[in-house]
């Protein structure tokens, strides 16, 4: 480890209130105590009020009330960080390398007890997701480097239609984790609109020499959530949708991605939602067939008849 490492490790250390032999931290840093003894005198140095009790209990402490950097975490703080990694790293993120090193040195900068107390907390917190698609590793760290330097980038991108669109110009203005998937949002030079793009949809990435703006106040967030799920209040051409069934069956349903934005009443035994007509016959019969017997619709009856069309048409696709 870099001497400066090295030094702010010790700095971490004596932080924690311990009073620490060279010894002690010589095997903690895995250095000669020789070297522990020079970076305590350069730490003096500069300034550090490091106390050097001898005798028995002798040791090196930090002078009391010493102001603390703002990077000396507290055991709080060092547990939701280490928490928060678990869930970014589940869901994919992309600095993969730098998060486990900023994670091994949070758990480095602590003492004993402190390590003792970080271990008992993550063994007992876990974070499961679906695995993701590998191949997008190397392309998020693309954009994330376009999205913070306003950098455009040249993609080849299949669409929905399994097909290869032409190379298109975009320009990220920022990257979005949805549903356990991974989507930019950008400018298209291409279709001269901002679009959202699946990231493993993305089959190459180059940077170009070319530089954007992102507009003031642009949340990318607020962009995604208003195209995926649009308010419906006030709107008309809506359906209601009523459904009923059993309990656990509804619960699953009321708190689905897509129906929990459109939900307007639920009973015990009912559900009603609120759908734009073609969502109702194109998205909601594959959401609601898998439920079988466990639900019934109760209106309207165009949706029946379309489920019984879907259901027919897997039955003939599956007799062939």
């Amino acid at each position: 480890m870099p001497k400066n490492d090295n030094m702010l490790t010790i700095l971490w250390m004596l932080n924690s209130g311990e009073k620490l032999t060279a010894k002690q931290i010589s095997e903690k840093l895995e250095i000669n105590i020789r070297t522990v003894y020079r970076y305590m005198d350069a730490l003096c140095a500069s300034g550090v009020p490091i106390i050097s009790d001898t005798g028995h209990n002798g040791g090196y402490s930090l002078l009391h009330n010493f102001i603390k950097s703002p990077l000396l975490f507290s055991m709080d703080e060092k547990k939701t960080l280490l928490h928060a990694a678990l869930f970014a790293k589940e869901a994919g993120y992309p600095l993969s390398e730098a998060l486990e090193n900023a994670t091994s040195k949070l758990k480095m900068y602590s003492n004993q007890e402190q390590e003792r107390l970080l271990s008992h907390h993550l063994a007992g917190f876990e974070v499961i997701n679906r695995r993701g698609y590998p191949a997008v590793q190397p392309v998020l760290q693309e954009l994330e480097h376009a999205v913070a330097n306003e950098w455009s980038v040249e993609i080849s991108y299949r669409n929905s239609h399994e097909e290869q669109s032409p190379y298109r110009v975009i320009d990220p203005y920022g990257v979005v984790n949805w549903n356990n998937k991974w989507y930019t949002i950008a400018f298209c030079h291409l279709r001269n609109e901002i679009r959202s793009f699946r990231v493993e949809r993305i089959l190459s990435i180059t940077s170009t020499p070319f530089s954007f703006r992102r507009p003031n106040e642009f949340s990318a967030r607020t962009f995604f959530m208003n195209n995926l799920l649009p308010d419906v209040a006030g709107k008309s051409g809506y359906i209601s949708l009523i459904i009923s069934g059993k309990a656990e069956a509804l619960d699953d349903l009321c708190i689905h991605w897509f129906l929990e934005h459109h939900l307007q009443e639920r009973t015990s035994t009912q559900a009603i939602f609120l759908l734009e007509e073609e969502a109702l016959y194109t998205h909601v019969p594959l959401i609601i067939l898998p439920y079988g017997k466990s639900i019934r619709v109760i209106e309207p009856q165009n949706l029946k008849n379309r489920l019984v069309a879907v259901a027919s048409e897997l039955m003939e696709y599956y007799q062939v």
